[in-house]
Order: structure tokens, then sequence, then C-alpha cells
């Protein structure tokens, strides 16, 4: 059975009579990369900040590692790693000498960790030069190794492809696999990127106006409800149009319909019947960008 890693019980957050997080809850287990989405002023920042203890919580628990935050703050803390908005880099040291200076804040850090972590952010070329010469993604990478330099099992990170261009997300995305796979690492993300994390995440947890409105793995939240489009691919594409009038056309010989599962069989038959040869049939999946607009209602905070 795998280590929950992070446990987040009914958190409650108030700012004055302002209710900002309204029982909170969320896991993560070990290799688990969760995305934590939602509009802006939704409480993702907040819930961030109560899981660090950078705020004080109003009501509820937060247990790293099945320690206390509040309560054994230094032992939930100690194999945490963290980057809230932008790395905190000296620009006028090297990369190295930055990593240098984390590394003597942290007990039992030699030389051979700090060159394993450059290693792994593929650094080595460049980390002898002045971070004022980097790339925004090269930044961002070197802010990666500071945050897990002491070997956390949890990484939490605040939007951490800001700014970054495509092939800075897919370096950013590539290696946050790789530390949940091969470090077995938990990830938590806040992020906007919702493509990205598409792309990155196994499950997403949903939060609106300071309650999560769903936790679920990746693939199931992104599942529709019994109807939802089936895409076929056949060799006739011009047969289909007469006889199947409600499918939309798509190039290559390919179309979709807005059925249910028990439906299918009844249009394969349809369309072997009308001598039509099928090719291939499958779901539809949304993206995770639609499934959190149909959740969500879009980018709004009642």
């Amino acid at each position: 059975m795998e280590k929950t890693v992070l446990k987040c019980e009914n958190l409650n957050k108030k700012f004055g009579k302002k209710q900002v997080l309204d029982n909170v809850s969320l896991e993560i287990q070990e290799g688990d990369i969760l995305g934590f989405i939602g509009p802006n002023g939704a409480g993702k920042t907040t819930t961030i900040k109560l899981i660090l203890g950078l705020q004080s919580i109003t009501e509820g628990k937060v247990s790293i590692n099945g320690y206390d935050i509040e309560k054994q703050f230094t032992k939930a803390i100690e194999k945490v790693g963290a980057i809230v908005e932008n790395p905190d880099l000296y620009m006028y040291l090297s990369g190295y000498e930055n990593l240098k200076l984390i590394a003597n804040m942290y007990p039992g850090i030699n030389q051979a960790r700090i060159d394993e972590v450059v290693k792994l952010v593929k650094l080595e070329n460049r980390i002898k030069d002045k971070v004022s010469k980097y790339s925004l993604g090269m930044r961002q990478r070197l802010g990666i190794a500071q945050a897990i330099l002491h070997k956390p099992n949890l990484l939490i990170l605040d939007e951490p492809t800001n700014g970054l261009d495509p092939e800075g997300m897919k370096e950013m995305r590539d290696l946050l696999v790789e530390l949940a796979k091969q470090e077995k690492m938990a990830i938590l993300i806040s992020s906007h990127n919702l493509a990205e994390l598409d792309n990155l995440c196994n499950k997403v947890c949903i939060i609106k106006n300071g309650k999560i409105i769903e936790t679920s793995d990746i693939s199931k939240i992104k599942k529709q409800e019994n109807k939802q489009f089936k895409l076929f691919e056949v060799d006739d594409i011009k047969k289909v149009k007469a006889l199947l009038p409600e499918a939309v056309m798509i190039k290559n010989n390919r179309f979709k319909i807005n059925v249910s599962k028990e439906e299918v069989p009844e249009i394969i038959i349809k369309l072997v019947e009308n001598q039509i040869k099928i090719y291939e049939v499958k779901e539809e999946e949304k993206s995770l960008e639609q499934a959190f607009f149909e959740k969500t209602g879009g980018n709004v905070i009642e």
C-alpha cells in the first residue's frame, strides 16, 4: 500500500469574518502528481500557505509524513521542498554557489548530492555560470534543484511553468515525472496551465470558492456523463453523411457522434449493412480544461 505523504483534513481559514477556505480536505500518496486547480481567488495559494505553515489554520489539520504541521512543525517540514511563485535566487552568484548556500542550511548535504541534483535537473554544462545569464527555464530548474537538495518526499510548486516557452515546459514536465517515478516523491502543483497539467498529473483536485468540488484520478475527472462523443474511422465518409445526418464529419474519413455506449452496436450494424468498412471506434476524451470549465462554470468567483 502506498504511503500517504500529505493529508489535509477539514481545513478552514478566516480573515476576519471572511471565510476563505471551507472544510478543504485532500491527500497525496508517494509517487503522485496532484494538479491543484481552481479559478483565481478560489483558495489555492492560501491552502498551500497553510500546508507549509506560512499562515495559521483557523480549524482543521495538516499532516506531512504523519506529523502535524502546527504541533510538530520541525518534523513535518523537514522533508518538504517548495517553490511558491518564483524561486529565490542570487542573480550575481553562479548556479553552483546558489546550491552551496542552500546546502549549508541542511546537515549532511555533501558534494556528491549537489552533483547528483545538478545532473538530475540537467544543468551540468551551465552550473558554474552566473544565474543572471540563465534563461527563465534554467532558473526554474535551479529552483527545483534547491528545493530537492535535502531529499524531500513532498514537493510543492505554485505556478512552476509561468513564463516558460514550450521547450521549457517540456523540460519541467519531464523532470517532475522523473522525480515522482524515480524518487517516489509526492508532488502538489498549483497551476493555471491546464493543458500542461493534463500531460503531467495523475490526479486532480478542483477548488472553487474555498471548497473542494472534486478530487479524483485525472482520467475519471475527464470522463463525460452517459452520452458522449464516439469517434469512428471508416472507408467512405460520403455514405456516412447520408446515413447518419446527426454525425459530425472530421477529416481523414473520420466522424464523431454523440451517443451512449449502448447505442454503439446499432451504429456499427447500420454501417456494416451499408457496406461501410469500420477501422476504429473509440471514446472521445475531454481535455482537463473542458472538464474544469464544466465543473466550475468558468473562471468565476461567487
